[in-house]
């Protein structure tokens, strides 16, 4: 058998990292896309990363971007991938507010570029294409039902939830239409260490680190009320990937069902290090949403029942995961910052004893 060929957009992301490392420990030849920036933004990958020049490298990266169609529509016929997993994304919900227009296009209308891409490599090349859609659990906003399922209805309360929306229907119509394998993943709050900074767990658990070593005084968030079902990205990639191996394409909720508080999150954080989480997390309304999801959680028996799958992380063992993580980060800081203020110091008292 040939060896298998991946397309993953959004492979710098937090995501995709963990799902290029599961598909190259599957032997698999993995592509990524990654956008032109003139600074490197491939830090979440770099352990893994493989020079191209190396015969047979089994990590390749490829310039391109959701907005533009012929990049992706040349990267299909480039790489002709036996599966697509579109991650890419502007998926910090309340910078989708500052930013609506650039959300929908990226989340939204990039989706459909990509559907549409594959679509026409799969018409021009008679290979089959198995395309997994990051679909998101905020498309179920303030839903009536405590727990979510496929079924429930979608109430979106962001232009990233509206747009993720907008993604997740027209992957299920091309699926219905075309007769393609679409895989949609309705995915609760997954984070791990490699979460971006100013997502809320990542910021409470960075700021742990930072307060507990003295580097930091305060930390400040918006509402601690909001309850999410917090999981670990590396259980949930696993899930992404079985979608992908079954005869038939699906949608799935992949969650824990265990919601947990932004204040049980920082409790547990802060607790992680024998600190109160009160005498430190100041309130800063800047950080509210114009209109706020009070509460997610869902309910994965579908993906247990038809993948195989469950999750192994609860949130008590990914928040100390995280603060492990952070700490070291934070330790490496406070070296650096003793270190240069040694080294500071040493100059000054040398320009001293010259004059």
């Amino acid at each position: 058998m040939s060896i298998r060929r991946a397309l993953i957009t959004g492979i710098t992301g937090q995501d995709g990292s963990y799902l290029a490392e599961l598909l190259l420990s599957k032997g698999y030849e993995v592509h990524g896309v990654i956008r032109r920036s003139s600074s490197f933004n491939t830090a979440r990958i770099d352990h893994i990363y493989q020079d191209p020049h190396v015969p047979r490298a089994r990590l390749r990266l490829h310039f391109g971007d959701m907005t533009d169609s012929n990049s992706l529509q040349d990267l299909m016929r480039k790489v002709r991938p036996h599966e697509v997993y579109n991650l890419a994304s502007q998926s910090h919900v309340r910078v989708s507010f500052d930013m609506p227009i650039y959300t929908a296009e990226v989340d939204a209308i990039g989706a459909l570029r990509l559907l549409d891409a594959t679509r026409d490599f799969q018409q021009e090349s008679g290979q089959q294409v198995r395309f997994y859609q990051a679909s998101s659990s905020e498309q179920f906003g303030n839903n009536a039902s405590k727990v979510q399922n496929e079924l429930s209805p979608f109430r979106p309360r962001s232009p990233h939830a509206v747009a993720k929306v907008m993604a997740h229907n027209l992957a299920v119509n091309y699926r219905e239409a075309y007769g393609m394998h679409i895989s949609c993943g309705l995915c609760f709050n997954h984070e791990s260490p490699r979460r971006g900074e100013t997502f809320v767990t990542r910021k409470i658990t960075r700021a742990v680190g930072r307060i507990k070593l003295g580097l930091q005084d305060k930390l400040y968030l918006g509402s601690l009320e909001p309850k999410r079902d917090w999981g670990y990205a590396g259980d949930y990639v696993k899930a992404m990937w079985t979608m992908l191996q079954m005869d038939k394409a699906d949608d799935y909720v992949v969650a824990t069902g265990k919601p947990s508080s932004v204040r049980d999150f920082a409790e547990l954080a802060f607790g992680h290090v024998g600190l109160d989480y009160r005498e430190y997390v100041e309130y800063d309304p800047r950080y509210l949403r114009p209109s706020e999801v009070n509460e997610l959680c869902g309910d994965a028996s579908k993906a247990k029942a038809k993948l195989g799958w469950e999750p192994t992380t609860n949130v008590e063992q990914l928040a100390k995961m995280m603060v492990d993580s952070d700490m070291e980060l934070a330790q490496r800081e406070k070296v650096l910052r003793d270190h240069g203020h040694k080294v500071l110091a040493q100059v000054g008292q040398h320009d001293h004893h010259s004059r």
